[in-house]
């Protein structure tokens, strides 16, 4: 007698997957006046569609995957069974023995009869002995019931076309399903009929567990893509928002309000991102806010001059004689100072509209102690000072040697306009702490404190000049402030010992080397 536990079948059918096919991301629509109208999909919607693209390919894979290895243990199981039970049935023909008689069977009828009645199959399992007698042949079948709406022993073409099959097992296709069966001849010399033994496994009706497990894995998938489309969109929302509010910030943007700043929350890299873009409004509002002071100076500072000339054109004389030619000159000559001090404010100007090119410095090898004693010559003929050399520095340096010595006059014109004949003036330059200084160093009133950092501004002059005077557009040190940055330098003041001021370009260490 056999025992089995019950083992589930499975079957062939394919179910088909459905995925999610991908959008363009731009697409073109007609109105109803015949104009295209391009229209894009944002972000966050392809950031969700890719995600369900991908998804949806995993949870194909997956599905398909544990289909076939369903399906293949399933026939692994099938062949095991089937194999089984035609060996298990060798070998009772070999061996058994009729209860009643105790002696080995002679015909196959009392042979399937005792067999079938010892046999427990699964329920999709039907084992049948099938004889050819006349003038029908004769089905042995077990009192059960079988998990098939048409069982073998009422079916039988199907039987006959097993019977007559060549081979010793295969699989049989009916309408009620696929049936998988194996057989084995029985002999028993002249005049017995041809017997067999059939083993046939059905195919469950509604459905076999490979479709169960397929089918839940199908609506299982299905879940997980709607939620996935409910949280990938809250959260594809979450980390794009940042992103739309640099959009949105933009979008509001104008040249007279930059002062819109997007909120920053994380540290992420659409956080990071925001940070750049807020950096990036920083630097804006400030060109735009230079710009703004920038053409609000020189428009005032370009009046004064143009507002003189009309004046003097206007009271010019039209009378004849020498007093009236006098007076023309006397006009052309005051004149033609105003436009002289228009055409440098402009030279001025464009100087430091150069100052962001990358040209604006062109550094080479040169001898220190040369360029200062140039400067040095240069200074002398701008006014009756006690000009001073007292120290250069005995060094090479990669300077451009016009725009320090541009830098260097600059500082000496000051110094001329800030003391009197016969006052000292000392031009030098030194070695300190590694770095390369060049100074100017004047004995008048000195700056104020509080106008230290003011007067390196554009159009910015201090009140301390001598006498009251105030000529001059206010550039010059904001030219030397530009020269000495753009040789990653600093320009700075310093008190004079005794009373002035001392102006010192510093170039930082590495442009410098100290010659033996």
């Amino acid at each position: 007698m056999t025992s089995r536990a019950t083992t589930t079948s499975t079957t062939t059918r394919t179910t088909p997957t459905t995925r999610p096919s991908t959008t363009t991301p731009a697409t073109e629509r007609t109105t109803a006046d015949g104009a295209r109208r391009r229209f894009r999909l944002s972000a966050r919607l392809r950031i969700l569609l890719w995600l369900l693209v991908v998804m949806a390919v995993a949870l194909a894979t997956v599905v398909l995957t544990t289909r076939s290895i369903l399906l293949r243990d399933a026939e692994q199981r099938v062949g095991q069974l089937l194999s089984q039970e035609t060996s298990e049935f060798e070998s009772f023909v070999d061996h058994a023995r009729d209860p009643e008689t105790g002696r080995p069977f002679t015909e196959p009828r009392r042979l399937l009869g005792v067999y079938l009645e010892r046999q427990y199959p699964e329920p999709d399992e039907e084992l049948l002995g099938y004889i050819r007698e006349d003038p029908a042949p004769r089905v042995i079948r077990q009192d059960r019931d079988i998990a098939s709406r048409l069982p073998l022993h009422r079916d039988g073409a199907s039987l006959e076309r097993m019977s007559e099959h060549p081979a010793g097992t295969g699989t049989l296709r009916r309408d009620d399903g696929v049936v998988h069966w194996a057989k084995v001849r029985i002999r028993y010399g002249e005049g017995q009929p041809e017997a067999m033994f059939l083993v046939a496994v059905h195919d469950d009706p509604s459905g076999s567990s490979a479709e169960n497990a397929v089918r839940t894995l199908l609506v299982i998938s299905g879940v997980a893509l709607l939620m996935s489309c409910v949280i990938g969109w809250g959260v594809a929302g979450r980390i794009l928002r940042p992103v739309r509010l640099v959009r949105a910030t933009a979008a509001q943007l104008t040249e007279q309000d930059l002062t819109r700043r997007i909120p920053i929350d994380g540290h992420d890299d659409i956080s990071a991102l925001a940070e750049t873009f807020n950096a990036m409004l920083d630097r804006l509002e400030r060109a735009f806010g230079t710009q703004r002071d920038f053409v609000d100076d020189a428009g005032h500072e370009l009046r004064t001059p143009i507002t003189i000339v009309r004046g003097h054109l206007e009271l010019m004389s039209a009378g004849e004689g020498p007093a009236a030619a006098a007076e023309r000159r006397e006009t052309l000559r005051l004149v033609t100072d105003e436009l002289d001090r228009m055409s440098r404010i402009v030279e001025d100007l464009l100087l430091l509209a150069k100052v962001e090119r990358p040209d604006f410095v062109r550094p080479a090898p040169i001898q220190v102690a040369e360029l200062t004693a140039d400067v040095y010559v240069k200074a002398r003929a701008l006014g009756d000072r006690r000009w001073e050399l007292p120290e250069v520095a005995e060094c090479e340096a990669a300077l451009d040697a016009q725009r320090i010595t541009q830098a260097m006059v600059q500082l000496a014109q000051n110094a001329v306009q800030h003391t009197g004949p016969g006052q000292r003036i000392r031009i030098g330059s030194r070695l300190a702490a590694g770095h390369l200084e060049l100074y100017v160093a004047d004995g008048g009133p000195g700056v104020r404190p509080e106008e230290a950092e003011m007067i390196f501004e554009r159009f910015r002059r201090g009140t301390t000049r001598r006498g009251g005077e105030r000529s001059g557009a206010g550039l010059g040190l904001s030219i030397v402030r530009a020269i000495t940055r753009g040789h990653h330098g600093r320009v700075e003041l310093r008190p004079t010992p005794g009373g002035g001021a001392t102006f010192v370009l510093v170039v930082p260490a590495q442009e410098v080397q100290e010659t033996p």
